[in-house]
């Protein structure tokens, strides 16, 4: 919407820290994003950004609009969005915040779902660690959360919670494959491929082998584990994942999930909802039903 631009500079110029690289963002000239800026301090009475040598930063009183702009822009996402559904076009965009070990083969399948319904629908998908999700939540940035094991977060409403065993993800012709469970121990004489250090799975994985006096030394620490693959395909490393990754792989016939044993490393809890008090997008509040009722059916499997 056009009476929205004023907002998306002023976003625009937080997110970038500089009106000379936010300019570049928008593609306009600095003097004349400057100039904006000062007429909306003007209309304001108060000094939005704090000038800096190396660039800005929100003042006090910017800070507070800003997220008076960050509920208007998704007040206004939100209306455009029920009025295209009501016209029958079902136009929209959803935006997800996913923890890294949420962020495979069941998110990519929900997307492709929804998207084979409602193909006019695009989607923001944020792979991210769970403070950087946190802050994408109270930014309005994203509409919902998918995270395993949060840590606290002031405001989360909570949709749906599920319990997650972990599982190992081993090539067909591995040498685990048949051992059910699969004890922690075992992992250990295998390359390990695992989530980055800051997720939730690599700590739990190191924190339960220390516990057991077991060496963990994974081979691969990726934000996107599931890249490397082919790795454990062809050769013996072997993946630590969720179980609602590991639920359908008809399409991967050279790969096998096996059930890590619960008294080496118990289960955790996977976690999606969005932030309290607000209203989602109608776009976004369809992909939240359809992901509970998903995790729901998964959970009773």
């Amino acid at each position: 919407m056009r009476y929205l631009m004023p907002y998306n500079y002023l976003l625009a110029i937080a997110e970038a820290g500089s009106i000379r690289k936010a300019s570049e963002v928008l593609a306009i000239t600095p003097s004349a994003l400057n100039r904006r800026l000062l007429s909306i301090e003007e209309e304001l009475g108060v000094p939005l950004f704090e000038r800096l040598p190396e660039g800005v930063r929100p003042s006090t009183a910017g800070e507070i609009f800003l997220q008076h702009v960050r509920e208007q822009i998704s007040e206004m996402d939100r209306v455009q969005s029920r009025i295209a559904d009501l016209s029958g076009m079902r136009l929209g965009r959803v935006s997800i915040a996913v923890s890294h070990e949420a962020s495979g083969p069941f998110l990519s399948d929900q997307v492709a779902t929804y998207r084979a319904n409602f193909p006019a629908v695009t989607f923001d998908v944020r792979l991210c660690s769970r403070q950087k999700a946190t802050d994408a939540l109270l930014g309005y940035h994203v509409d919902i959360a998918l995270l395993f094991e949060p840590k606290k977060i002031a405001d989360f409403q909570i949709a749906f919670s599920v319990k997650q065993p972990f599982r190992a993800l081993a090539g067909s012709s591995h040498s685990l494959i048949g051992t059910k469970p699969v004890r922690l121990y075992e992992l250990a004489d295998y390359p390990l491929l695992l989530p980055p250090k800051h997720s939730a799975v690599n700590q739990m994985v190191k924190a339960a082998a220390l516990k057991q006096g077991i060496n963990i030394k994974p081979a691969i620490e990726a934000d996107s584990p599931w890249s490397f693959h082919s790795l454990v395909s062809d050769q013996d490393h072997v993946a630590v994942e969720l179980a609602l990754n590991s639920v359908s792989r008809s399409d991967k016939q050279d790969l096998q999930s096996i059930a890590i044993d619960e008294r080496d490393l118990p289960s955790g809890f996977l976690f999606v909802g969005f932030l309290k008090s607000r209203t989602l997008p109608v776009a976004s509040a369809r992909f939240l039903e359809q992901l509970v009722e998903a995790l729901a059916a998964d959970g009773k499997d």
